[in-house]
């Protein structure tokens, strides 16, 4: 089974996503966070969320075993780009553009095994509490 997010827009440039990226990429989902966690770059934290929130899909979704979760691909590629201009000397402007990333994370895991039917059975059979045999 396979899961994905998708952050777009990220105000960071590609190549320095792509850095940090590589460090979790075929890790389990927990190794990677961890990871994360303790590399002193920036670009570490959209990565982080990334992969949370594929995490996040995953368990509440499609009921995947948290414990299985393994980062299949891990991409980043170019967003817009944002144009400016800076005031330089002589009434001239030099321009510059402020980059932005899309970071894709897919994770490939187990379901976890659903209820037996005995489970369902014993459920079904339990009485349901009504007001009136509350009352009596």
């Amino acid at each position: 089974m396979q899961v994905s997010a998708l952050s777009k827009g990220v105000r960071m440039s590609p190549r320095k996503i792509s850095l940090v990226a590589s460090l979790v990429r075929g890790r389990t989902v927990a190794d990677a966070l961890v990871i994360l966690e303790h590399t002193p770059k920036r670009a570490a934290l959209p990565v982080r969320k990334a992969i949370a929130s594929a995490r996040s899909n995953a368990v509440v979704n499609h009921a995947a075993d948290e414990k299985s979760l393994v980062i299949e691909h891990l991409t980043v590629t170019a967003g817009a780009r944002i144009k400016r201009f800076r005031p330089a000397a002589q009434g001239r402007a030099l321009p510059y553009q402020k980059k932005t990333s899309h970071i894709k994370v897919v994770l490939n895991g187990v379901e976890k095994p659903k209820k037996t039917t005995a489970a369902k059975a014993v459920a079904e059979t339990k009485p349901a509490d009504t007001k009136a045999e509350k009352e009596a």
